[in-house]
């Protein structure tokens, strides 16, 4: 099993100052975090700057979303290759936002997975219900429409070898949290679907996740780490979730 992983999704927040300044902050108080793997993943405008901040820690850069194109008349998106000549070692596909707000589906997903791995970063791929489709006891239906997709396109081997964050779309922001049992259910699910091949893959939970509940979650068997949102602007609220994980 690879070690436990926290990862932040700065979402579309802070000036670039602001970026730097809490880059800083976590490369500074790293050591507090020893045995887990860090990643951050600021607005893609500052990625080069957070990157020149990381330099030597082992904190590692993603990316918020990837374009599923190579080079070509694409104007406003963002190549894998782009991405990882600016240093980036992730990047999240499928994150909820992408999926409601700008339409992705499940087939485009596939395709930043594809393009993801082609560059050589690591995929952190993003599956979760809506609150109509948990009602509707959708759940876990919903997830392995979302896994087969991608491992449709890529084969379960290359599947296996991405992150998969599952991010029920309820709690994403509300300050709703699915309890460890629910989140463990669908942990176990997942890794069902991914087979053998998939006990080394890691698993997280994303979805309002704070330093006041991280520590339940954690301690189920089949939560790998974290998927951060709002948590991760706050550098001592980010380092006490991964503390948590130690």
């Amino acid at each position: 099993m690879a070690k436990p992983l926290i990862a932040g999704n700065w979402k579309m927040h802070g000036t670039a100052a602001e970026a730097v300044a809490l880059a800083r902050q976590l490369v500074k108080n790293e050591h507090s975090c020893a045995g887990v793997q860090l990643a951050i993943f600021p607005p893609t405008l500052h990625l080069g700057l957070v990157a020149s901040e990381l330099s030597g820690s082992a904190i590692a850069l993603g990316a918020q979303n990837v374009s599923e194109h190579g080079p070509g008349a694409f104007t406003g998106e963002v190549s894998a290759d782009m991405l990882k000549e600016t240093g980036c070692d992730y990047t999240l596909v499928g994150h909820s936002e992408r999926r409601t707000l700008f339409g992705e589906v499940d087939g485009a997903v596939a395709d930043k997975f594809k393009a993801a791995q082609r560059s050589d970063l690591v995929p952190i791929l993003c599956v979760g219900e809506t609150l109509q489709q948990r009602q509707q006891g959708l759940t876990l239906d919903v997830i392995a429409k979302q896994i087969n997709a991608v491992k449709d396109k890529v084969g379960i081997e290359n599947l296996c070898r991405g992150v998969i964050a599952y991010e029920p779309v309820w709690a994403i922001g509300t300050g709703e949290v699915a309890s460890p049992e629910e989140a463990q259910l669908v942990h176990i699910v997942i890794r069902e679907l991914l087979g053998p091949g998939g006990i080394g893959t890691s698993l997280l939970y994303g979805g309002s996740v704070k330093a006041s509940n991280a520590a339940e979650l954690f301690a189920e068997p089949d939560i790998d780490g974290g998927l951060v949102g709002g948590a991760s602007l706050e550098a001592d609220e980010f380092l006490k979730i991964a503390q948590l994980m130690t």
